[in-house]
């Protein structure tokens, strides 16, 4: 059986609500380094969430994976994309990233519905 990425994606942010209730200011923290990061430069936000996708496969962080696919597609990402994201993850993470690759991917799909 397949794993629904929306609830899946539902509860990541829902933990990640309590999480800021329970320790605002670092949370609040940490958004803003988010939001320093991500934003527009050098480097459009699209091509920034991606890296972050890619960070992700690597470093197996479900949550990260579908937290940054969806913000990846917010920001205009392609399903081209992704995949040519995937192959660098798998590229610097080895055969781990294959999985978690697929899985992003998977969460790539079921979100674009």
């Amino acid at each position: 059986m397949s794993k629904d990425y929306k609830s899946f994606a539902a509860d990541v942010d829902q933990r990640a609500v309590e999480l800021f209730k329970a320790a605002p200011g670092t949370m609040r923290a940490f958004r803003g380094l988010m939001d320093e990061a991500s934003k527009d430069g050098a480097l459009s936000a699209r091509v920034k969430e991606l890296m972050a996708l890619g960070i992700a496969i690597a470093s197996r962080c479900e949550g990260c994976i579908v937290f940054h696919t969806k913000a990846a597609m917010k920001k205009g990402a392609s399903r081209e994309e992704v995949v040519e994201t995937i192959a660098v993850a798998i590229e610097m993470g080895g055969g781990p990233s294959t999985v978690y690759g697929a899985e992003a991917l998977a969460a790539f799909d079921q979100l674009a519905k």
